[in-house]
């Protein structure tokens, strides 16, 4: 009997969309042919998830919970196809279930958190709903202070961990990093890629053209700090008081910020541009 990888499982999961054992019973039942394991899965009761598996999803939610003494929090990330279905009920009940499973084990490996009764639930879910639904992506975070903002729809939430400070303020900070979204917490840490990235478009601007390069190189170096100044979140101007940075903001409490996780639902997803009248054309040329 041929070896069953997980390199095989993992495809499998991928064009199905099911549970890892499910694809691993399947593919050994099916002597490693994955082509035969798709076959003999769409004649069983994971048909209808496999065949919404296919299918972008990426609308959903994204939910917080923090920890009573503030010292750790969660954030997750669960998608659907559309925004109809992130608003629910069921799906937002499995969305809650998710939260505080992560929450409770400290798990931010999805694959994990989703094994067992869990990933039943999801796939019960896909085969109820008709639709795709998938857990992305989980962050814990530890400190001294840690907690959280989520906007009102429920696209975009963050957590910020503070050394100091408190609650309010780490919540406040959120806030800000959910409406501005910097990139880094302070300039340094801004990837030296990224800052090569940004020389290269400076360069290539018409007013640097003919220029000598004692000249363009001393107009990068303006160019560059206000660029890391506008994408580092202790140089930005607070949202609350545009009149005090948020390093300002946090010196004053006695604080320092630590890291911020930011999720937007659906960010880095490439989404399929469907022409429905092609797709129902195409649909009746079939028959």
């Amino acid at each position: 009997m041929a070896e069953i990888t997980a390199s095989m499982v993992k495809e499998l999961r991928d064009r199905t969309g099911l549970g890892m054992m499910e694809c691993k019973k399947a593919l050994t039942e099916a002597g490693g042919d994955i082509e035969k394991a798709i076959e003999d899965l769409r004649k069983s009761s994971g048909l209808k998830a496999a065949k919404k598996a296919g299918r972008t999803a990426a609308e959903g939610v994204v939910q917080i919970k923090v920890a009573d003494d503030n010292s750790y929090a969660v954030l997750v990330e669960v998608n659907s196809e559309t925004d109809f279905v992130a608003r629910d009920d069921n799906f937002l009940g499995f969305v809650g279930e998710v939260l505080d499973r992560a929450f409770a084990t400290k798990e931010s490996d999805v694959a994990k958190l989703m094994e067992g009764e869990l990933e039943s639930k999801r796939e019960a879910l896909v085969q109820k709903i008709g639709e795709n639904i998938g857990v992305r992506r989980i962050a814990v975070v530890e400190a001294g202070v840690v907690d959280g903002y989520v906007h009102s729809n429920n696209r975009i939430a963050t957590l910020v961990a503070l050394d100091g400070g408190n609650g309010e303020l780490a919540r406040d900070i959120a806030m800000h990093v959910t409406a501005v979204n910097p990139r880094v917490v302070r300039a340094e840490d801004m990837p030296a890629e990224e800052v090569e990235k940004e020389k290269d478009i400076i360069r290539a601007q018409p007013d640097m053209a003919g220029k000598p390069a004692e000249i363009v190189e001393k107009m990068m170096g303006g160019r560059i700090n206000k660029f890391l100044k506008e994408n580092s979140l202790l140089d930005q101007p607070f949202v609350k008081n545009p009149e005090q940075t948020v390093g300002a903001l946090a010196k004053s409490a006695g604080a320092e910020v630590k890291n911020f996780v930011r999720y937007e639902v659906g960010e880095g997803i490439e989404k399929k541009e469907v022409d429905f009248a092609a797709e129902v054309a195409a649909q009746l040329q079939q028959k």
